[in-house]
C-alpha cells in the first residue's frame, strides 16, 4: 500500500526521534551532572547558609499593609474558593520572597476558605 507524502514524513521523523533517544538521555544526565558539580563548588566557597535565608536577613519590611477580606466566600462556588486559595498561597509565598515584604492580612477566615485550606494545605496555620 502506497504510502502519501505525509506519512513518509511522520515515518521518518519518529525514526529520527527513536535514533536520538540515546543522545537526548545522554545529554540530560550531563546537564545534571554539571549542575551538581555548580551547586556543590557553590557551597564549597560559600560556607554560610544557602543563599534564600541569606537573602532574608537583608529584607527591610514595608510598611504597607495588604488586607484579603474574605468574608465573601459563602457567595463563592467551590471552583472559586479553591482558585482563591491558590492566589492566596502565591501573595504569601512571594511577600516572603520579597526583599521589601509587606503585611500582610486575612480577615474573616472561615467557611468554605478555611475547609479547603485544611484539606489541602495544612501548613497554613504555621503562617506568620
Amino acid at each position: 500500500e502506497p504510502m502519501s507524502k505525509r506519512q513518509r514524513k511522520k515515518l521518518l521523523k519518529q525514526k529520527q526521534w527513536e535514533e536520538q533517544k540515546d543522545l537526548r538521555r545522554q545529554k540530560r544526565k550531563e546537564k545534571r551532572q554539571k549542575r551538581k558539580l555548580e551547586r556543590q563548588s557553590k557551597l564549597d566557597s560559600n560556607n554560610e547558609v544557602n543563599d534564600r535565608k541569606r537573602m532574608r536577613r537583608e529584607v527591610v519590611p514595608s510598611t504597607l499593609r495588604l488586607i484579603v477580606d474574605c468574608s465573601f466566600d459563602d457567595l463563592m462556588v467551590l471552583k472559586d474558593v479553591k482558585k482563591l486559595h491558590k492566589q492566596i498561597q502565591r501573595c504569601y509565598a512571594e511577600n516572603r520572597k520579597a526583599f521589601h515584604p509587606v503585611q500582610f492580612y486575612l480577615t474573616s477566615h472561615g467557611g468554605q476558605l478555611k475547609s479547603n485550606m485544611n484539606e489541602n494545605d495544612k501548613g497554613w496555620v504555621n503562617w506568620k
